[in-house]
């Protein structure tokens, strides 16, 4: 969808720059300095993939399911650090959570370019009684991503 491709083709381009730059990263850089979240780099990378996973999914049943859609809310209300701590990211072998960061983050690309135009307007309604519409939803994903690759590049250079 020509919509979101500026949104997409700058997905693709910053998943190109990071997987290599993620890749590289030593054990102690990606599990020791810890954000203001309490979050390392690994759970923020995990956390990432929770939310491709999550947004796909709200993406989907935006398009096919009565509006406004309760769909549940893992990211408020604390919820998103138990994901983080109930799938152990600290623990998750490295090479494999880059490639599923970047694979889910490729799939999300790909269902947002073929949205139904039709359904743009539809809304999710959050655990704090948010109306989120689709199209704010996509639109807002890449801030999303954005901030926590911040995140991950100010833990890199706390050397």
């Amino acid at each position: 969808m020509n919509t979101f491709k500026t949104n997409n083709t700058r997905l693709l381009e910053l998943l190109a720059a990071w997987e290599p730059r993620l890749l590289a990263l030593s054990e102690e850089v990606i599990t020791t300095p810890r954000n203001g979240q309490n979050r390392n780099i690994k759970q923020i990378l995990g956390h990432m993939v929770d939310s491709a996973s999550n947004n796909t999914h709200r993406i989907i049943h935006l398009q096919y399911q009565v509006s406004p859609l309760i769909y549940p809310d893992y990211a408020n209300l604390g919820n998103n650090d138990r994901w983080i701590a109930i799938q152990n990211y600290q623990d998750e072998n490295w090479n494999n959570l880059v490639h599923l960061w970047k694979f889910t983050n490729l799939h999300i690309a790909h269902v947002i370019s073929h949205v139904n135009p039709d359904k743009l307007d539809n809304v999710w309604l959050s655990a704090l009684g948010e109306e989120v519409s689709l199209y704010n939803m996509i639109t807002g994903y890449l801030g999303h991503f954005e901030l926590h690759l911040q995140e991950i590049e100010d833990l890199i250079n706390r050397k």
